[in-house]
């Protein structure tokens, strides 16, 4: 189906981000292959073609960056994206290169400062929520943890996170109206350049423990990462490792929370937290679209999508596919792990997300000790803030009021 305005799918309205899956529903039954002339765009919506095109990085190409906004629409995207705007040689070249600081072993030997940080944060959240009757999620666990897991890693100091985190924040809202980067988004991202640009600069001179002098010192059969490499890696942690973890602990919340059996459910059977997390990945995902670079002709569902086109690959869409997932609308902790298994939100292929191990490993940490410390919680959803983006989907404020367990 050829549309040439944007009636049936626009990633910019505010209203869209609300709540985008009926948009969708209506994408994988009218227009499986949708084409928006106004923002010069394709969309895949239906499981089996973006899992395929996932794959397929000859044909749907990184090289221009996975971001819809015209300005960030570049062959020099991996500048800013790192690998995440790289194909073939070039992506595995990065990709092993930085991957020293996400093995399973790595990951693991995070979890006591993760734990330390899940504990220190519950216990500010629970003296606002005695003292409030009620605790921001966002800004009190779920905004700040994932910034400091990332943080610990790569070596910003304690006094520079809530500035990272803001600009980080920044370069992912998208202003109402606005059909591109604003001009905030802009300067934030040339920001965070700048001041990783510096700490690359000291860590060349002066070297530590952290990521960052890793990264500075990794070497693979003699090749070594250039600077701007690090600064381009660095901007995908802060953004991609800190933005998306947020959403997802707020997600999980918000949809759990909807459902009083199954909050009893979990906060009487720990052993359902990991199931939570999948299911929350599966009905909510973060990421709810990637852009990708059609590199030669393509037909699909009777049109061709010519070279040379930006097609956007609906990830939230998929993983609510009715010829996948049964009763796909629902969030069901019980769902099969059959089923949790086809989600699509970490990607597949040689883009899989470097960073879904971490990523769980925090959720489960937070989510196991929140479990542990209370009997259960009530999201006040209609004085929720939502973040308006393009790609990532969760919020800016999520009050919530917690029954806590006795100490």
């Amino acid at each position: 189906m050829t549309s040439t305005a944007t009636e049936i799918f626009d990633p910019y309205d505010y209203a869209f981000h609300e709540d985008p899956y009926p948009v969708y529903a209506r994408l994988r039954s009218e227009a499986p292959l949708y084409y928006n002339a106004s923002d010069g765009f394709w969309a895949l919506s239906r499981h089996a073609d973006v899992h395929a095109a996932l794959r397929n990085d000859a044909a749907f190409s990184n090289r221009m960056g996975v971001s819809l906004d015209a300005s960030a629409w570049s062959k020099d995207a991996h500048r800013v994206m790192s690998f995440l705007a790289l194909d073939g040689k070039e992506q595995t070249r990065l990709r092993k290169l930085v991957s020293a600081g996400f093995t399973p072993r790595r990951v693991r030997e995070l979890a006591p400062g993760v734990q330390a940080l899940a504990d220190h944060y519950l216990d500010r959240l629970r003296a606002v929520d005695d003292g409030d009757g009620e605790a921001d999620w966002i800004a009190e666990l779920a905004g700040r943890l994932p910034m400091d897991v990332i943080s610990e890693m790569i070596g910003v100091a304690e006094a520079d996170r809530d500035e990272v985190r803001r600009l980080a924040d920044l370069t992912v809202h998208r202003e109402a109206g606005v059909r591109d980067v604003p001009e905030a988004g802009m300067a934030a991202a040339l920001e965070l350049i700048g001041y990783y640009a510096t700490m690359v600069a000291e860590r060349r001179s002066r070297p530590g423990d952290d990521l960052t002098s890793a990264l500075v010192h990794a070497e693979v059969d003699g090749d070594r990462l250039r600077d701007h490499e690090i600064i381009a890696f660095l901007m995908l942690m802060v953004v991609a490792g800190n933005e998306t973890t947020t959403k997802l602990l707020g997600n999980a919340l918000l949809h759990l929370g909807a459902d009083p059996a199954q909050v009893e459910d979990v906060f009487t059977r720990p052993e359902l937290v990991g199931s939570w997390i999948e299911e929350t990945l599966r009905h909510d995902t973060s990421t709810q679209m990637l852009a990708r670079y059609v590199a030669e002709d393509v037909e699909l569902h009777g049109q061709v999508v010519p070279a040379g086109s930006k097609l956007l690959v609906l990830i939230g869409s998929a993983n609510r596919d009715e010829q996948v997932f049964t009763t796909p609308t629902v969030f069901d902790v019980h769902r099969s792990s059959d089923e949790l298994a086809k989600s699509l939100s970490f990607g597949v292929g040689r883009h899989f997300c470097l960073g879904a191990n971490l990523a769980r490993l925090e959720a489960r940490i937070v989510l196991e000790e929140l479990v542990r410390r209370t009997s259960g919680f009530e999201v006040h959803a209609d004085r929720a803030v939502r973040v308006h983006s393009t790609s990532v989907r969760g919020f800016a404020r999520l009050p919530v009021s917690f029954t806590w367990r006795a100490r």
